[in-house]
């Protein structure tokens, strides 16, 4: 006998739900997170079991990784392409573990990229560089906001830099201003410290790579930008086109069409939108240092809003990009924008 399990998976426990061939339960019950506790449900099972679907949640990793240790055959479940049943009319944590486990047994599971956890861990040291590159981006507007209602004209970031005691001294007078203003540029210091720190740290794990040195030769791209995008990636080969790779990255519009009527949208969301941000932000440099992108770029702007026209540019930047990380080489403009 087959079996067919899943894992409706939450912040402190999980439904798993095994099925056989005919889809009837043979085991179901709600565990706590722990990974012993769940090898030991499944222990009885595991020589049937083909294998084991767990939703893609926020605090997937140590399930994953206990699983596929424990040599279960594990598969990642893409949550946002999950086709629901519309003929159910109630549902909870058990018929969703069911369905997954039904899914999986028809081979119809949208299934998610396990991404390798030897790399993972640079990988998400660069996403939290977003976070707090975010939180100062926040503290620099509000230190900019101050300063203009104080002094009537703004200041510029590279000028916040290096902002000293006695000028905030003379421009806030009120103690209680002044005060909230030095707190600001103490964290904002410190914020900027800890991303040094994080890009020396990724740096010395990736600067080296082929697939890095071939899309810094992008115009716009550097390290950081080119590390997030390399990273974000993954392995190349999980793609099987040009056009997978672009709609992963949240480069392809959504939509679905009847007769060459718009009848509605699909899922915009689908996809890595660290990748999405990493070639919006490569459009918005290329378009500076490239002229022959920025020639393109104006045309483009004439007919269609500027937001479309920046997000035409990253789908272009984007699928050259997948030839530069998968073969490697150098950015040729006149082939991706001729």
């Amino acid at each position: 006998m087959t079996l067919y399990a899943a894992i409706d998976l939450h912040s402190n426990n999980g439904v798993l739900s095994a099925i056989d061939e005919q889809d009837h339960v043979v085991f179901e019950r709600r565990l706590p997170n722990s990974l012993e506790q769940v090898l030991q449900a499944l222990a009885p099972f595991l020589a049937a079991l083909e294998a084991l679907a767990v939703e893609s949640t926020y605090n997937w990793y140590w399930l994953v990784d206990g699983l596929m240790d424990a040599g279960v055959d594990v598969r990642l479940v893409n949550t946002a392409a999950i086709p629901q049943y519309a003929g159910l009319k109630h549902g909870n944590d058990h018929t969703d573990a069911r369905h997954l486990a039904h899914l999986l047994r028809l081979g119809l599971l949208p299934e998610g990229y396990i991404y390798p956890r030897e790399q993972r861990g640079v990988r998400d040291l660069l996403r939290r560089r977003f976070l707090l590159v975010r939180q100062s981006v926040t503290l620099i507007c509000s230190l900019q906001s101050a300063w203009s209602r104080r002094t009537g004209h703004g200041i510029r970031t590279n000028d916040l830099r290096v902002l000293t005691a006695d000028a905030v001294e003379r421009t806030f007078v009120d103690a209680h201003e002044r005060f909230a203003v030095q707190s600001e540029l103490k964290l904002l210091q410190c914020l900027h410290a800890e991303i040094d720190q994080m890009e020396r740290w990724v740096l010395k794990a990736i600067r080296c790579t082929p697939p890095l040195q071939a899309l810094r030769s992008t115009p716009g791209i550097g390290v950081v930008l080119g590390s997030t995008i390399v990273l974000e990636t993954g392995e190349i080969t999980r793609f099987d086109s040009v056009g997978e790779y672009a709609s992963y990255c949240r480069m392809v519009e959504s939509t679905r069409l009847s007769n060459g009527k718009i009848k509605g949208r699909g899922n915009a969301k689908c996809g890595n939108r660290y990748l999405s941000w990493a070639w919006i932000e490569a459009a918005n440099f290329a378009i500076r240092y490239s002229p022959e992108i920025r020639r393109w770029f104006d045309r483009k702007a004439s007919k269609k809003p500027r937001p479309v026209a920046i997000k035409s540019v990253a789908h272009k930047l984007a699928r050259a990009g997948y030839h530069l990380i998968k073969d490697g080489g150098h950015f040729d403009v006149k082939r991706a924008f001729g």
